[in-house]
């Protein structure tokens, strides 16, 4: 059979007009009458919702949003239980959570625009760009009483790499956190504390162990925050509505709420073992950070909060390797380099993945990811929210509340990502 020219430019004309489609996506596409029509099951997806209002009538959590999408049509996207338990204010898919280490990828994203334009190299040592980290020493032997202690030369310095990978040695619990010259928040604060002094704290503590060694997790990305600034010459928030929120349209996303927004953040609970009951956090900080206090702490860590859909238009931008809404945040390889093992072997916890640059990467050996196509890529808060980015399925699955500590956050999360898959029944 003759092929014509006429029929090759028809064919070359679909494919870029389906490439440019996707590039240029806008908005999500509300398919959740209809899931079918992306491959899910309907009465499947019933057995997700099962679940999510059991555990709400179980009080194991107070409320859950979901956010499911497949090659950017929205499968399930929902509301359980309440908003606050006292008030019983039912949740709302528009409800603000605290998203805690979700803000993880938004630094990352917001630093490597700054690698795109040559601003720094992911091998170079961070005292180029950070003086204090420089001669980093890391700590031989301590007491835990007196909190006296030693130290030795680290190996090598700390690069920017091992930042984004959490392999530099700097936890989150660190030995001497007693001390007050070593003394910093970990998450948010109210205290009207700037980045600058806070990194400056977290250099001056020893590390604890080689740069490049583990996988410690911890404060290293509240210093990428910090380098972001310095890079910038502007506040990391600034940053981050000009380079990601505003562009993509998250509207919604923020280190601190403004004042007509207050009343949509979800109030926060603790469970404190699996039968306890849910009651109010006690930690002032953890609850309102967003709404009061001197809210300049802007902790690149853990400390933004904003809706799911919000979020969920940060991973389709990922999933489409780098745009959304019709801007271009990242180039289609530096979303592969961010979202690939980074981490020299290393892996995460007992999950057995490996880190990529701000995110934990599915491998066929995981011991977490479950269905998960290796290669997907996830990474959540330590309130109770989690999200899983799979460019095989072409599908992203969000689901927040904000309950800490809680002892089924693994059962939760994983559960949920189960179900989803479980409805996927026409890849």
């Amino acid at each position: 059979m003759k092929n014509h020219p006429q029929s090759r430019l028809a064919t070359y004309l679909l494919l870029l007009f389906f490439s440019f489609s996707i590039a240029a996506q806008s908005s999500f596409v509300d398919a959740t009458a209809t899931p079918e029509k992306a491959g899910f099951s309907t009465e499947r997806l019933g057995k997700l919702d099962d679940f999510l209002q059991g555990l709400v009538d179980d009080e194991v959590i107070p409320n859950a949003v979901t956010f499911v999408a497949r090659r950017g049509q929205i499968i399930h996207h929902k509301a359980y239980g309440h908003r606050d338990i006292a008030s019983k204010a039912p949740a709302k898919t528009d409800d603000i959570f605290r998203i805690a280490s979700q803000t993880k990828a938004l630094v990352t994203v917001a630093l490597l625009t700054f690698y795109e334009e040559g601003k720094f190299l992911p091998e170079d040592p961070i005292e180029k760009y950070l003086p204090e980290f420089a001669q980093p020493r890391v700590l031989d032997t301590h007491d835990p009483e007196s909190l006296e202690f030693t130290t030795r030369p680290a190996s090598r310095s700390i690069t920017v790499r091992d930042l984004m990978t959490h392999t530099a040695g700097i936890p989150y619990d660190h030995p001497l956190a007693g001390r007050p010259e070593f003394d910093v928040p970990y998450f948010a604060s109210l205290k009207p504390l700037q980045l600058e002094e806070v990194i400056k704290k977290i250099a001056a503590r020893p590390l604890i162990h080689d740069p490049g060694t583990k996988f410690t997790y911890g404060l290293n990305t509240d210093i990428l925050g910090r380098l972001v600034e310095v890079l910038s010459g502007q506040k990391l928030n600034e940053v981050l509505s000009e380079r990601i929120f505003e562009p993509i349209g998250m509207k919604d996303s923020y280190f601190f709420l403004p004042a007509d927004k207050h009343n949509r953040l979800v109030s926060l609970y603790s469970k404190l073992t699996a039968e306890a009951q849910l009651t109010v956090h006690e930690n002032e900080t953890y609850r309102n950070f967003a709404t009061s206090g001197a809210q300049t702490y802007l902790s690149g860590g853990a400390g933004s909060v904003g809706t799911i859909e919000d979020y969920a238009k940060f991973c389709q931008m990922l999933l489409n390797r780098g745009s959304f809404n019709g801007q271009r945040i990242l180039a289609p390889k530096t979303v592969d380099m961010m979202t690939s093992p980074r981490s020299n072997g290393q892996t995460v916890w007992n999950r057995r993945d490996p880190y990529g640059y701000g995110v934990q990467v599915i491998s066929p050996d995981s011991h977490y990811g479950d269905q998960a196509t290796p290669g997907s890529y996830t990474w959540g808060g330590m309130y109770l929210s989690e999200y899983t980015i799979d460019p095989t399925e072409e599908l992203v699955m969000l689901l927040y509340t904000n309950v800490h500590p809680i002892p089924q956050y693994s059962e939760v999360v994983r559960k949920f990502r189960i179900l989803v898959y479980a409805a996927l029944v026409d890849p």
